[in-house]
């Protein structure tokens, strides 16, 4: 039903774009729809971003609403909050997922909280978005992916698209969303392919996932660059008969428990992907929502397939660090023949 709801907002005209020129879709359409909005970050004026994500976007609408912040994750975070509880709707862009560690304390204690600490007389209607993960040969902390640090963290949803049109549905969903939004970017996915995306104003339902791929064997579940991975494991074990079914999340908090118990309980078997590290990553909350709701239908304990328990390796063994296809195809092999 959410994928035919998707659907029917889709507009006859479309184009082809990038996941990163989607999102910067998402941010001049909703610049030019509500002058509340207000862009803000560093680098993201003159400049466009480092990743070019808010290119043309000062220049199209003053230095007034598209704002260079001095380097400074806190401030920029705090300054947001500000505004956001003041009536303004700021996107503050944290130049990489790893710069955000200054800016936590402000997010757990005044973002996540003020909701629930004015009893909803203010509410705190700001998106954060931050470019994550590994695999495009970047600097040390450039590559971090604890999304697990913000799930876990009641008050401020969090989102993480896989492809163009998700890209933009979200990034828009959350820019209406009366409360805050964390949405993550996969790096690696930023120009990793087109797709047709519509030209005018859309939403991808907040709390939603998405089956990607239908199958009858084994249901993997994955988001941000791990679905690309995913999808090439389970063409490789198409050819050995082994049918999967892949689950895009696409958001991490509130997580679609719905989908996830379903899809397991058809195909009763569940391997799950993140290129996060395997000790406490969100892998483990995915599996707990396994066994609350599916336990008796599997026929294999549960794998996971995801980054080592050690920081983001340099250049060299970047791609050593994330999940491969051969790593996925093990699991599925693993539970299938268990």
């Amino acid at each position: 039903m959410a994928q035919m709801k998707e659907l029917s907002q889709k507009n006859e005209t479309t184009k082809q774009l990038t996941l990163i020129q989607a999102i910067n879709e998402a941010m001049r359409l909703m610049l030019e729809e509500d002058e509340r909005t207000i862009i803000l970050g560093e680098d993201i004026g003159k400049n466009g971003g480092v990743f070019r994500a808010t290119e043309g976007l000062q220049e199209a609408f003053g230095d007034d609403r598209v704002v260079d912040t001095p380097l400074s994750e806190a401030g920029i975070i705090g300054t947001s909050i500000g505004l956001a509880v003041n009536g303004f709707k700021p996107v503050a862009e944290i130049q990489f997922l790893g710069f955000i560690y200054p800016a936590y304390e402000q997010i757990m204690t005044h973002v996540s909280r003020i909701r629930m600490r004015s009893m909803s007389r203010f509410t705190v209607p700001m998106v954060i978005r931050a470019p994550y993960g590994a695999g495009i040969r970047a600097p040390e902390i450039h590559s971090d992916s604890t999304e697990i640090l913000f799930t876990h963290m009641p008050g401020i949803k969090v989102v993480c698209p896989s492809n163009p049109y998700d890209a933009k549905g979200l990034l828009i969903a959350a820019m209406e969303d009366p409360d805050p939004v964390l949405v993550l970017e996969p790096m690696k996915n930023y120009r990793a392919k087109k797709e047709a995306v519509p030209v005018g104003k859309y939403t991808v339902e907040i709390g939603k996932g998405k089956i990607v791929r239908e199958g009858t064997d084994v249901t993997l579940i994955a988001w941000g660059a791990m679905i690309s991975i995913a999808e090439k494991a389970a063409e490789q074990v198409e050819k050995k008969g082994i049918s999967c079914e892949i689950i895009d999340l696409r958001t991490l908090y509130p997580i679609d428990r719905d989908m996830i118990a379903e899809s397991v309980q058809k195909t009763t078997r569940a391997v799950i992907i993140h290129e996060a590290h395997n000790t406490g990553g969100l892998g483990n909350d995915i599996v707990s929502i396994i066994n609350d709701t599916s336990f008796l239908y599997l026929r294999a304990p549960i794998e996971r397939v995801t980054g080592f328990d050690v920081p983001v390796p340099f250049f060299t063994l970047e791609e050593h660090y994330l999940p491969t296809p051969a790593r996925v195809v093990e699991g599925i092999e693993k539970v299938v023949h268990f």
